[in-house]
Parts: C-alpha cells; sequence; structure tokens
C-alpha cells in the first residue's frame, strides 16, 4: 500500500475509534484562565501546579537575561554553551533538594533517555513500573540492557525480578507521581530493595518536583529520602517550577558520568539564558513560599470532599492530578465537551496514552485556583448532565 494510502487509514481508524487529537490554540499566557480558540475557559488542565508560569518575578528574571545575554546558549554544554547561570542554577538544585550535584537537560525526556543508555548495556537490566511514562519506556527500549516492566507499584515483583536476575548492572525506573493516576511509587520500599541487591534507583519526579513532601522537594522527601547513595531523581521544570528543561540529580559520581557520556546532554544545544533564569528564580519562590503548597494541598481536599460522596470513579490520588474514569473514548469524550460548554476545560485523556478500557478526564488543580472555580468544576461534574454521561460509559 502506498505511504499515503496506509497514513490515511491509520488517520481514519483513529477518528473512528475516538482517539483522533485535535491541537488547542492557547492565547496569552498560561494560567487558571484562559482563552482557548477564542473562548474563555477555567483551566484544569495545566499541569503549572503553583501557579508559576506567569508568575512576575520569574518573568523578570528571564527578560533581565534576554537583555543581558541574549536569546541563545549558542552551543552544547561541553563547547561553549554552559554559562555561569547554568552552573549556579544546577548548584541551586542541589542544593534545595539536598543532593551532591545535579545537572541540566534540556527536556525531560532527554534525560530519561540518557539515564539507561549511559550506565546500562548488554550484559544489564531495566525495570520498568507498568504505568511509567513515556520517556522512561522509551529509555528502557532504546538502551541495550534488557527490559522487563513490573505491575503498578508492585515492589514484590521488583524484588523478585531483582533476586532472580543474574545481571552485571541493574536499574529500576518509576515515576515518583504518576501523570495520569496521580498516585505515588513506594520509593522507600524500592530503595530499600534495590539497596539489597546493589542497584540503582531512578525516581522521574516531574510531577511531584514543587508538590510533594513539606517543602515541596518532591516525592523523596515525602518519603523521607535524598538523592543520594544508589538514587538518582529526575525533575523537569515546565510544571511545578513553571518554566523549561530538566535535571538530574544524585551522587557527583553519577552526575559526571552523565556531563561524560549521555549523549542527550552532549549533542545538543543547552538550554537558553532566559529559561535558566526563570528556573532559578521559581525555585527560589517555592523554597521561600511554602504558602504555595499549604494552598495547593487545600485545594485538593476542597475538590476531593466534594466529589468524593458522587457515582464518579474518582481515582485515589493526593496530588493535584485528580482523575476522574468513564472507561470509553466516546463517553470520555461527552465528559470533556460538556465542561467545555459550561466554561470549563478538562483534557479527555484516551488510549494509548492510558490502557484501553481506562479513558478519563485528567482534573489538575493549581495553587491559583480560587475556592468558586473548584466549585464551579465540581458543580458540573456531580450535576444530573454528568451522571447520564458517566452511566453510558
Amino acid at each position: 500500500m502506498p505511504w499515503r494510502d496506509e497514513l490515511a487509514a491509520q488517520h481514519e481508524a483513529r477518528k473512528r475509534d475516538q482517539l483522533w487529537r485535535r491541537r488547542s490554540v492557547v492565547s496569552g499566557p498560561q494560567s487558571v484562565e484562559v482563552s482557548v480558540d477564542g473562548q474563555q475557559f477555567v483551566n484544569f488542565c495545566s499541569n503549572d501546579y503553583l501557579g508559576l508560569a506567569n508568575h512576575p518575578d520569574v518573568i523578570a528574571a528571564a527578560v533581565a537575561a534576554i537583555r543581558q545575554r541574549g536569546t541563545g546558549s549558542g552551543a552544547s554544554h561541553l563547547i561553549c554553551g554552559h554559562s555561569d547561570d547554568h552552573q549556579q542554577v544546577e548548584h541551586q538544585i542541589a542544593e534545595f533538594i539536598g543532593a551532591e550535584k545535579a545537572i541540566l537537560f534540556s527536556t525531560g525526556y532527554m534525560a530519561n533517555l540518557a539515564i539507561p543508555q549511559t550506565f546500562l548495556g548488554h550484559d544489564d537490566m531495566i525495570l520498568l513500573d507498568r504505568l511509567n511514562h513515556a520517556s522512561l519506556i522509551d529509555g528502557g527500549r532504546y538502551c541495550e540492557a534488557k527490559m522487563k516492566r513490573y505491575a503498578h507499584c508492585d515492589s514484590d515483583a521488583v524484588e523478585k525480578l531483582l533476586g532472580d536476575s543474574e545481571a552485571r548492572r541493574t536499574l529500576v525506573s518509576t515515576d515518583g507521581v504518576f501523570s495520569m493516576d496521580g498516585t505515588v511509587a513506594p520509593v522507600k520500599k524500592l530503595k530499600t530493595i534495590c539497596d539489597q541487591h546493589d542497584s540503582v534507583l531512578v525516581v522521574d519526579d516531574a510531577h511531584g518536583f514543587g508538590v510533594m513532601g513539606d517543602c515541596g522537594k518532591g516525592t523523596l522527601e515525602d518519603a523521607q529520602l535524598n538523592a543520594a547513595g544508589n538514587v538518582l531523581m529526575v525533575g523537569t521544570l515546565g510544571k511545578s517550577a513553571g518554566s523549561f528543561g530538566a535535571f538530574v540529580a544524585g551522587d557527583a559520581i553519577y552526575i559526571e558520568t552523565l556531563i561524560q557520556f549521555a549523549r542527550t546532554y552532549i549533542y545538543t544545544t543547552a538550554l537558553p539564558p532566559s529559561v535558566v533564569a526563570a528556573t532559578g528564580a521559581a525555585i527560589k519562590i517555592i523554597a521561600s513560599q511554602p504558602e504555595r503548597q499549604e494552598k495547593l494541598n487545600a485545594n485538593i481536599a476542597q475538590f476531593r470532599s466534594a466529589i468524593m460522596d458522587s457515582d464518579l470513579q474518582l481515582c485515589d490520588s493526593s496530588t493535584p492530578i485528580q482523575p476522574i474514569l468513564f472507561g470509553s473514548a466516546e463517553a470520555t469524550i461527552q465528559a470533556s465537551e460538556f465542561l467545555k460548554r459550561n466554561g470549563v476545560w478538562v483534557s479527555a485523556i484516551r488510549p494509548p496514552t492510558v490502557p484501553v478500557g481506562s479513558a478519563r478526564l485528567r482534573i489538575t488543580l493549581s495553587s491559583d485556583h480560587t475556592s468558586q472555580q473548584i466549585a464551579k468544576l465540581t458543580g458540573l461534574l456531580t450535576s444530573d448532565e454528568m451522571n447520564k454521561i458517566a452511566i453510558i460509559s
């Protein structure tokens, strides 16, 4: 079959199965209120959990960096792209989360590809939670090690796989907070198991950094752990930090190895000055304004309290990610469209992002949401119209 015909058939199949995706065009900054395709909505699908993507201090830092340093870094880190700002923010991140050293990557995807490719070879093994983010799964696929996936958050399965393994090196890779479910990995138990088997634990805390723990240091802090010893922490900076890029933090021996051998670090342009400066300003805010995290937790509690007694299938999550399962893609789209007609934007999440039969509304909360906005959302979710959609799902 010619390429064009084959691609057209793939498109039609996705449309038939209610899995076709369309890009919504947002005008203006990320906020709890956005203009989408010319219409105003209350936004409940952004990962800007602490409202920092449009914070005046973060904006000012980015603007100042452009004026002082221009718009581009010019090269990769190992040529001439690694500035004193990069160096300073890496130190700032390491100090904040309590790690020996940190390294900045241009994206979280690149960070998660880098770790397995750098540390594992043919005689090694990588274990991944079955619900890990696509970047972690691709990191396992594209490295040379044997890859095995274990049932979601099943630390007993990890212990058995490591106990049965004859691999030279083993690495366990997990999300800290799972992006589509809001569940939290059992990182404390996983670390204990990895200690017993001389394995390295990688925690991708894209959705935990800035949110979890008493000070927003992430899922490891919440479990009273650090990015130290056999634990590496990956954090993305485009969510709670409202900026862009990512970091890997841990003991210096691991970070120096990434600097020397990680292909997705060595062979790409360093983050631009404005992004690095914005990140530095955002981390200062996270560290000095715990009230943002407190407000976020209050918003989560308000939302769950209002939904808990309804007939909706609310996932068990204490994080800003509050999914409601509908099962079928068709019902999930109907629910999303109903909310949109009433001025609320919540994305319909469908396969292949989530397993078949588990399509959902992925509601995300921000510290900037008002109690009135949350009440509007929960009122619509518990309405007779939404209950009808849930029943037919």
